[in-house]
């Protein structure tokens, strides 16, 4: 009974005294909504570093337009790649923008084209329209590559991206 009882507190400390299990997504959202980036930030970093997808966009998103934070396109750059790397397609999208600008990275079309074709693989209209974008931009080697790549990425699981 004793060894019962131990357990179950140790359990209960280990979930309420670890931050990803106290932080909540939704109430970042309502603090974030409000402009209240701090709570936003303290809210989302927790699931962002447990692997949460939608969490690492955000961040990414706050990092980029240095919402609550000091403005930081590598750091943008890093959380959008974790979360596109899991098969979302806002920051799938989001990083194909970051390489078509060059912002945290050296500019890149075919990573550009890359990203927003899986994104918009997904249905995104704005993916669809950005990688038509880069396409015009880009040499008919250069187009045929990404297509491969792309094809690479979503073959491989996002390994090697």
């Amino acid at each position: 009974m004793k060894r019962l009882l131990v357990l179950s507190v140790l359990l209960l400390t280990l979930l309420v005294g670890n931050p990803a299990f106290s932080a909540d997504f939704q109430k970042g959202s309502d603090a974030y909504n409000k402009k209240d980036y701090a709570t936003a930030l303290r809210e989302w970093t927790p699931l962002a570093v447990q692997g949460d997808a939608k969490a690492q966009s955000v961040l990414g998103w706050m990092y980029r337009k240095g919402l609550g934070v000091p403005q930081n396109h590598k750091t943008a750059v890093k959380w959008f790649t974790l979360a596109a790397k899991q098969d979302f397609a806002d920051a799938q999208s989001n990083l194909g923008a970051m390489y078509d600008k060059g912002r945290g990275v050296l500019q890149d079309y075919v990573r550009a084209h890359i990203w927003f074709n899986i994104a918009a693989s997904q249905g995104g209209k704005t993916a669809i329209e950005n990688r038509d974008i880069v396409a015009k931009r880009m040499t008919p080697t250069q187009l045929e590559k990404a297509q491969d790549l792309a094809r690479a990425c979503v073959k491989k699981n996002y390994k090697g991206c």
